[in-house]
């Protein structure tokens, strides 16, 4: 396997990490965490926090955590956890015996919730969640304390173990660290720490009737595994006072240090799982892993590789600044990997039948082509040649521009490692739609004849009429058809902007003989049409269905520079 290349560089978190093992914080160690909660696919986004999480501890020979947060068993998955763990190591990263679940914690965090209680710094409070909303204040008007605020610590750790028993029901109460009401912080009014879900939990089963928020459990959980360095998102800022609140006022085993870094966003894409679950519940892409999805195993099953995602968040970098990056920089990643190691091969999407009339009947040669022309260590393959070839339907016009370097009537082309052709003859049907081309072949005009290396202007490919072999390909684009989905537009909802054309079904398309035994996941350049993968769900024996991963060139490049522009 490649060696992951995570994010190295000089961004303003790993000079803290080389500041901190200077001077000897930590006593040097670096550890890390990346704390997915199981509660859908993960998505581009979280390749960002993979490859900083994993790739930092990997350079300061340190470990990094896996561990999920399931602390919402009403969302969660055993599924979500599968495919979680499936794409973190499909990455190229390696959590060996670092893997835990904040579920693991249950007891002591439990624990914790009731040393704050004998402290006087949580309560119980029996209002409504509408209620205690109500009470919170706005950004500019302070919060206003609970009728329940000032119960006795006796009152508190008896209701605390009621909830903990089970004795009430859902939203009946909650149990909230004693903080300030009036803080400017919204976070520090009185956070709810514990409660209630009266639900079977995929680890603890039916052993508890409440669980920690994620503020609460996560920070315990990061001091108890030693964490020296927190690394979230943005979101999480305003956060951290809470985050040091709670290490301020127990007594655990060490002191993380929170760091906030930028979310990765792609244009013509969203990362709200909330959102994406949308998509798959309205029947309007086919689940997590749809190829358009930007889910990790949606980019997977689309051919996306794993080193051309590092190398993309590796050039968008690590800023504290909200940022919007172009699919055409992701695309670009994948092409510039997948130029170097991806065999070229023949394949006609939109077939039109071409028979050279001067070839003779049942004759077939075996012509030789490249593998890669810039890489002559990938070998070469035989692809058949015969009396009659499909070559794309839009490689011939019976009226082209004057720049058309393709087959016309009268005009000659050349098959790519194979003859030049002339057009002699064009066979339509009723309806005037052409249905097949005549042409004839000049025998002495051989790719590698000695002698035989006749100029002409165009050059096109094709595959064999009789050898080939009939597939489905599927032509996938963007999802959206505006750079940020996620923006107000007039009241519209984010599956307004849905691209109709993300995409469209070519159900007979011709490929070249040898990729009929094409394994699931092989990728391959289709010469002159973009690179194509064979789909790792629906591919069968002897029957592949081709997936394209991207195309040559990027066609929406200057559309997006525009949207981009005006964001």
């Amino acid at each position: 396997m490649t060696e992951p290349s995570g994010t190295a560089g000089t961004d303003f978190i790993r000079q803290i990490i080389a500041a901190d093992k200077a001077s000897g914080k930590h006593d040097g160690r670096v550890v890390t965490r990346f704390p997915p909660e199981p509660n859908g696919y993960l998505h581009i986004g979280h390749v960002m926090s993979i490859c900083l999480n994993f790739g930092i501890a990997r350079e300061n020979n340190g470990c990094c955590y896996l561990r999920f947060d399931d602390t919402n068993p009403a969302k969660e998955d055993q599924d979500f956890v599968d495919s979680i763990m499936a794409d973190v190591s499909w990455l190229g990263f390696d959590w060996q015996d670092q893997l835990t679940h904040a579920s693991d914690y249950f007891a002591a965090i439990h624990d914790c919730a009731v040393k704050l209680i004998e402290d006087g710094k949580a309560y119980v409070d029996s209002l409504s969640a509408d209620e205690i909303r109500a009470h919170r204040g706005t950004l500019t008007e302070p919060g206003v304390d609970s009728p329940h605020r000032d119960r006795p610590i006796a009152e508190n750790l008896d209701l605390f173990r009621r909830m903990r028993d089970g004795e009430f029901a859902d939203g009946a109460c909650v149990l909230r660290a004693k903080i300030d009401m009036a803080a400017p912080n919204m976070n520090l009014r009185d956070p709810t720490l514990y409660r209630i879900r009266k639900l079977v939990h995929q680890r603890t089963g039916d052993a508890w009737s409440m669980y920690p928020m994620y503020d609460f459990a996560h920070t315990i959980s990061d001091a108890l595994e030693g964490i020296t360095h927190s690394l979230c998102t943005l979101e999480f800022e305003d956060h951290r006072p809470l985050y040091e609140w709670i290490l301020d006022n127990l007594e655990l085993p060490s002191r993380p240090r929170q760091i906030e870094f930028s979310r990765l966003n792609v244009a013509y894409g969203i990362t709200s799982k909330r959102k994406l679950a949308a998509l798959i519940d309205k029947g309007l892409v086919t689940g997590w892993d749809d190829p358009r999805m930007p889910t990790v195993a949606g980019m997977r099953r689309r051919g996306y590789t794993a080193q051309s995602l590092q190398t993309f968040v590796r050039n968008a970098g690590v800023t504290k600044k909200d940022k919007l990056i172009e699919m055409g920089a992701l695309e670009n990643c994948v092409r510039e990997d997948l130029n170097e190691c991806a065999p070229r091969v023949f394949a006609v999407l939109d077939p039109l039948k071409v028979v050279l009339t001067n070839y003779p009947e049942g004759q077939m040669e075996r012509l030789t082509a490249a593998n890669h022309p810039n890489l002559p260590d990938m070998g070469s393959r035989e692809i058949p040649f015969t009396r009659e070839i499909y070559i794309e339907r839009d490689d011939f016009m019976e009226d082209p521009p004057r720049k058309f370097f393709r087959l016309r009537p009268g005009g000659e082309v050349r098959l790519r490692y194979a003859y030049i052709i002339k057009c002699v003859d064009v066979i339509k049907d009723a309806a005037g739609n052409v249905t097949e081309v005549h042409c004839t072949i000049d025998p002495e005009s051989k790719s590698g004849k000695p002698g035989a290396e006749r100029k002409v202007k165009g050059t096109i490919h094709w595959v064999s009429a009789a050898e080939s072999i009939g597939v489905e390909v599927r032509l996938f684009d963007r999802m959206f058809t505006v750079a940020n989905p996620d923006a107000e537009r007039d009241g519209k909802a984010f599956t307004d902007f849905l691209n109709p054309d993300s995409l469209t079904i070519a159900p007979d398309c011709r490929i070249e003989p040898g990729l009929a035994a094409a394994a699931p996941g092989t990728r391959v350049q289709f010469e002159r049409l973009g690179y194509f993968v064979v789909d790792i769900r629906d591919a069968a024996p002897g029957r592949p269905v081709f997936n394209r991963i991207v195309t040559l060139r990027d066609s929406w490049a200057k559309l997006e520079r525009a949207q981009l522009a005006q964001i």
